[in-house]
């Protein structure tokens, strides 16, 4: 087989995987944009079940959720021109399907690259795809529940101070939400990542620990680039857990390595 050749079939593996995540991912969004959410109580518990219903749909429901429990009291959230609200929803949606669908995404990916890997390397995948997702979702409630809220907070009084009435356009409010869950999203699987490449044999547990002043550094400087004010507080509250994980991510493969160090 010729190397054109090969190289035509792994771009067609590629097309079709990324078609199917592309269809997951659309499908899921697509949902969220049509239908409404509609509560009902069965036994103290409440349910819910969808309803055709696109300008009341979920995705709008949860930017809704978003606006009440992120936006400071007497701030006001505004749409400045037609159409903001409806692309604000289409962010939300979008951003919930990938969450949504990431079981789908890390299974195409890694059937992708699964006959480049070796054995061990092929076992490390499996094994994470699950934490993976956990991860994930652990780091966008972490931002959801305090890391979003007090950062509004936060640099809303300094508005309140200069005696400024606040406004906020949706579309940047929404940026800014998805801004800050994509990146503890991404950012919560640091332990997983150091985790795959120890266990692929790349490096062992020394190296974490020998460049741990190195990782504190680059997670700092990280932490100052995605925060919008430069007092520091709220760059801590990026860069805490990530220092915090790191830390645990070096623990768990230095306790891996003594386990199999002892069998």
């Amino acid at each position: 087989m010729s190397e054109l050749e090969e190289f035509s079939q792994h771009f067609e593996e590629l097309r079709k995987r990324l078609v199917r995540i592309v269809l997951v991912v659309g499908g899921i969004s697509a949902f969220l944009l049509v239908f409404h959410a509609e509560p009902f109580q069965i036994n103290q518990f409440t349910l819910y079940y969808p309803t055709l219903e696109p300008t009341h749909n979920i995705a709008a429901q949860i930017t809704n959720h978003m606006r009440i429990n992120l936006v400071p009291e007497d701030v006001q959230l505004i749409q400045t021109a037609p159409g903001q609200a409806f692309f604000a929803q289409m962010y939300v949606a979008a951003l919930v399907g990938i969450v949504l669908s990431m079981p789908v995404i890390i299974k195409e990916l890694i059937g992708f690259i699964k006959p480049a890997l070796k054995e061990n390397e092929i076992n490390v995948s499996r094994t994470i795809s699950i934490p993976a997702l956990g991860l994930f979702v652990a780091g966008c409630v972490f931002s959801y529940s305090l890391v979003i809220p007090y950062m509004l907070e936060f640099l809303y009084r300094y508005g309140e101070g200069a005696g400024l009435v606040t406004f906020l356009n949706v579309m940047e409010f929404v940026t800014f939400v998805l801004q800050f869950l994509l990146a503890f999203g991404f950012s919560f699987q640091l332990p997983l990542v150091m985790y795959a490449i120890s266990a692929s044999g790349m490096v062992d547990s020394d190296f974490w620990r020998k460049n741990i002043r190195y990782a504190i550094i680059t997670i700092i400087i990280f932490g100052a680039i995605i925060t919008p004010d430069g007092t520091g507080v709220t760059m801590m509250f990026v860069a805490g857990p990530m220092i915090a994980l790191y830390a645990a991510g070096m623990l768990i493969i230095e306790r891996k390595e003594r386990k199999k160090s002892n069998t």
